[in-house]
């Protein structure tokens, strides 16, 4: 598929989906004999991974050292115990470091709530006794 098509099913702008591809965290599977970027579901799927992990603030560098995990895991390549159990064990920190992150906002997204309550509260009619 397509960048367009891509840009709409994973809700991120063309702009930022060539920011990644610039930055090497997505790289298109093909390019059409014109020249457009050729996306595969992997692509899209890889790409989700991003835009979830965006929003609870990990870096670059992090999204690649959970991409390049989760790669390694599912390359079907054969890996030795030892190796297989550290890469799993970067992806439990990853997870452990979500959770985290999730928590803590969900205590800002509650206190952005009791802020929001309190002025609708003052706004509201004052009633009459």
């Amino acid at each position: 598929m397509q960048i367009g098509e891509v840009a709409a099913r994973t809700e991120l702008s063309l702009r930022t989906i060539r920011h990644y591809e610039e930055t090497g965290l997505v790289i298109p599977s093909a390019r059409s004999q014109g020249g457009f970027r050729l996306y595969t579901e992997a692509d899209v799927a890889r790409l989700m991974v991003i835009r979830r992990m965006k929003p609870l603030g990990f870096s670059l560098d992090e999204m690649r050292a959970l991409l390049e995990a989760t790669d390694r895991l599912d390359s079907g390549d054969a890996l030795s115990p030892e190796l297989r159990e550290s890469l799993l064990e970067r992806i439990r920190d990853f997870e452990r470091a979500a959770q985290q992150r999730v928590e803590t906002l969900r205590t800002q997204l509650a206190r952005a709530e009791e802020f929001a309550a309190d002025l609708a509260h003052r706004l509201a009619p004052a009633s009459t006794p």
